[in-house]
């Protein structure tokens, strides 16, 4: 266990990545209930909230005051962002995380994400306002680079730690490079011996042997994990024990797994009401069922379902679920 990050609350070195339309509420607190180090919001736009839109409320609302749970606050614009952050903390937020590495076209063409490690000054500008706005610790999260001709992550590591950053994670990828290639763990060493403070490296950590990989090659103090929990919220509780010498906990059988499910599909729906959640919540049971042997006829089916009893009942396993 990483002394650095224990500094900050985080008794495991393995973290949940925000992830937009993912990392809600409900998952996040399956997630962190199995036992991950710290989760992470959905992007919370600092204007969004300002303004006071259900959505960016709906995104931060829930794990406020939790230990496990930071909020993720993306935004260009000094001002904003501060005041984002004061109302954050007025509500008891643990930790913030300024997004500096989001991709997606609708955020950059912004000037918000990852477009701003294209002007790091700039970017210093909104890191040290929203330091300013909060006792918290605020944390960082970014890419290499914007292209493989700017590769600056280390440069940005060391103004975010002298601006105040108490922890920086690095996507293995250039925003150029979105999500194709393979994450370059080697690559985030170079920021890992840019800074004193806790690194965590991110891109491409699906199970134990990719995240012993990733630590190896990076040197990081814990690992990020995305899209390798979808379907298996468990996983990064599996990985903290390997990695501290412990026990790992087996995944739930088949009995246990179903029961999970229909209580994350519950929670979903409490938290959307039917309609949304019942939307919202099918990407989650397609992850879910196709991991589990012989659930491809039942995964289909429920796509095609309106009713959210009619799911719960579908829910439940049969005789044409393998073994």
């Amino acid at each position: 266990m990483s002394k650095k990050l224990a500094d900050l609350g985080i008794e495991a070195p393995v973290l949940l990545a925000p992830m937009a339309g993912i990392t809600d509420a409900p998952f996040r607190n399956l997630v962190a209930g199995f036992g991950a180090g710290l989760v992470v919001s959905e992007m919370v736009a600092s204007h969004e909230m300002l303004h006071g839109k259900p959505e960016a409320r709906a995104r931060a609302d829930l794990g406020l005051g939790q230990a496990q749970t930071a909020v993720q606050l993306a935004g260009c614009e000094a001002a904003p962002m501060a005041e984002a952050a004061r109302m954050l903390t007025g509500e008891g937020v643990r930790i913030i995380d300024i997004n500096m590495g989001c991709p997606a076209k609708k955020v950059v063409n912004g000037y918000s994400g990852a477009a701003l490690m294209r002007a790091p000054d700039h970017a210093m500008k909104l890191v040290a306002a929203v330091i300013g706005a909060t006792h918290v610790p605020v944390t960082l999260k970014m890419r290499l680079g914007w292209d493989d001709a700017s590769l600056n992550a280390p440069e940005i590591a060391r103004m975010a730690q002298d601006a105040g950053v108490r922890m920086i994670t690095v996507h293995g990828r250039t925003r150029c490079q979105f999500y194709k290639g393979r994450a370059d763990w080697r690559a985030v060493a170079r920021v890992k011996a840019a800074v004193d403070i806790p690194v965590v490296v991110n891109g491409d950590i699906t199970d134990l042997a990719s995240a012993r990989a990733a630590l190896a090659q990076s040197g990081a103090d814990g690992v990020m994990v995305g899209r390798g929990a979808q379907g298996q919220p468990w996983l990064l509780a599996q990985i903290a024990a390997a990695l501290a010498g412990q026990p790992v906990p087996e995944a739930p059988g088949t009995e246990a797994r179903f029961a999970l499910i229909r209580a994350h599909y519950r929670a979903i729906l409490a938290f959307y009401g039917d309609d949304l959640g019942l939307r919202v919540a099918r990407k989650h049971l397609g992850w879910y069922l196709e991991r589990i042997a012989g659930a491809d006829a039942l995964r289909a089916a429920i796509f095609r379902m309106n009713c959210p009893d009619d799911v719960l009942r579908a829910l439940t396993p049969t005789q044409s679920l393998a073994a």
